[in-house]
């Protein structure tokens, strides 16, 4: 919506983890590192676990992208599975079907049969969870079982487990501890700081734009480390809603008071959580001073929190309206600048082609005596003694006949008898000799718009027959 009027080719801070967009921050550089590491030194378990919306899915896309096209990798995505489902998710993603009805052993032996025929044929295999938190215990269990399946010297499969804080909870169960044991890589992506959210937001406008990059100011920038935590999720929404008020007000230089009032919008809707001074009033303990105060208190804090919201998305909702209008707007002007324009290359066209035509004209005496020499016959001032003056006429109404037809005499291809035959070269005195009956010209074609435009533009005079 606001891509053009910003000189964006795409909307830079998308929600869709997109590799192309990746910030190497210190955290997510380090992530990054640990990742690769570990499934090139093809090390057991790899665990790599991060807050909501950290960026881990941004990372693991980048790590997939950049791995050789004969590793076999097996992706799971939603891990709301039990035991058995996990087994048979994994073999559709290796691209096996399993047998109907199959029972959990036989799953298991395709399987194994599967990662040793990609060993034989120096493919290694790679099964990745995303997130692995919704893990059942069961699952996890199942999970350790299959890093069983190995070789003398090698395991067979190796997997990455991507997920919340609370996996590690999760790991930390005694039931859980031989799996736990088996992780030999791990790291916790953090939050990022002030300086590299200022770093983040305009990387990612700078790898979106057209032309020359805009920019957020370190003061717009400390809003937003402030109000998002440093979680680069939360960072894209503000940052996305910071464009979109300031495409709606037309305004091309982001401030910190745009900022701030997207903020209050963004915290008045429910999109983002109250502010920490609101967070601190919102946990401290109440105590009551009488006994009806904590019964008056209680609508008292919700009707304005509900009225506010309310007149914020109502306010939005103008809002987008008013951008469709404009939207609308621009598209008819487009449209009627587009016909303009074809309007006016063909108008040029036509006067290109006709520039090109030929212009009959008379040459004066001079030009002719440049051309042909002072000695020239064709600018004797008087005819040769014995030689015929030619005279010419132009038949009146009368004489012309209705119709040039094959016995016309104006077709005749020699001359009546007894007529004078006229000898070449023709004078100047006999050529001013001929007589223009006015009749003759009424048949000339009307001069157009476009000729006389031409000759305004290039300064081409008139024809003489014209005149």
């Amino acid at each position: 919506m606001y891509e053009r009027f910003y000189g964006l080719r795409e909307r830079p801070f998308s929600l869709t983890p997109d590799p192309d967009y990746l910030y190497t921050s210190r955290v997510h550089s380090e992530a990054l590192r640990y990742l690769r590491d570990g499934i090139e030194g093809h090390a057991g378990f790899v665990m790599i676990t991060g807050e909501i919306g950290s960026g881990k899915t941004t990372l693991l896309q980048t790590v997939l992208r950049n791995l050789d096209r004969h590793t076999a990798v097996s992706r799971l995505v939603n891990t709301m599975l039990d035991a058995r489902e996990l087994i048979e998710a994994v073999m559709l993603d290796f691209g096996l079907t399993p047998p109907p009805n199959a029972s959990k052993p036989l799953m298991l032996r395709e399987l194994a049969r599967f990662l040793v025929d990609q060993r034989i044929a120096g493919r290694p295999a790679l099964l990745v969870i995303d997130e692995a938190q919704n893990l059942s215990p069961a699952a996890l269990e199942e999970v350790r079982m299959l890093s069983n399946l190995e070789t003398e010297k090698s395991k067979l499969i190796q997997i990455v487990l991507i997920g919340q804080p609370n996996l590690r909870e999760l790991l930390a169960r005694p039931e859980l501890e031989q799996l736990r044991q088996r992780i030999t890589v791990s790291y916790h992506l953090g939050p990022l700081e002030g300086d590299e959210t200022h770093g983040y937001i305009n990387h990612r406008l700078q790898r979106a734009a057209l032309g020359a990059p805009m920019q957020f100011a370190r003061d717009v920038t400390d809003l937003i480390q402030d109000a998002s935590r440093g979680l680069p999720r939360k960072i894209n929404i503000i940052a996305d809603a910071v464009l979109l008020f300031g495409y709606g007000e037309d305004r091309h230089t982001i401030d910190a008071e745009l900022a701030r009032d997207v903020l209050d919008e963004l915290e008045a809707t429910g999109v983002l959580p109250p502010s920490s001074a609101e967070t601190v009033r919102a946990s401290a303990p109440h105590v009551p001073a009488a006994a009806p105060r904590p019964t008056a208190s209680l609508p008292l804090s919700k009707e304005p929190f509900v009225s506010a919201a309310s007149l914020a998305a109502e306010r939005l909702a103008d809002r987008e309206r008013e951008l469709a209008r404009r939207a609308a707007e621009l598209d008819v002007r487009e449209k009627q600048l587009a016909e303009k324009r074809r309007v006016l290359v063909e108008g040029f066209e036509l006067l290109r082609e006709r520039r090109d035509e030929p212009i009959f004209q008379f040459p004066s005496e001079e030009e002719s005596a440049l051309s042909l020499g002072a000695e020239s016959p064709w600018l004797s001032r008087s005819p040769a003694p014995d030689a015929p003056v030619s005279t010419l006429s132009f038949p009146s109404e009368e004489e012309s006949p209705p119709s040039l037809g094959a016995e016309s005499p104006w077709l005749s291809r020699s001359p009546a008898p007894g007529a004078p035959v006229s000898t070449l070269p023709l004078h100047f005195e006999a050529a001013s000799a001929v007589r223009y009956e006015p009749e003759a010209f009424r048949s000339l074609p009307a001069v157009s718009v476009w000729t006389r435009l031409r000759r305004s533009i290039f300064g081409i005079p008139k024809p003489v027959l014209e005149e």
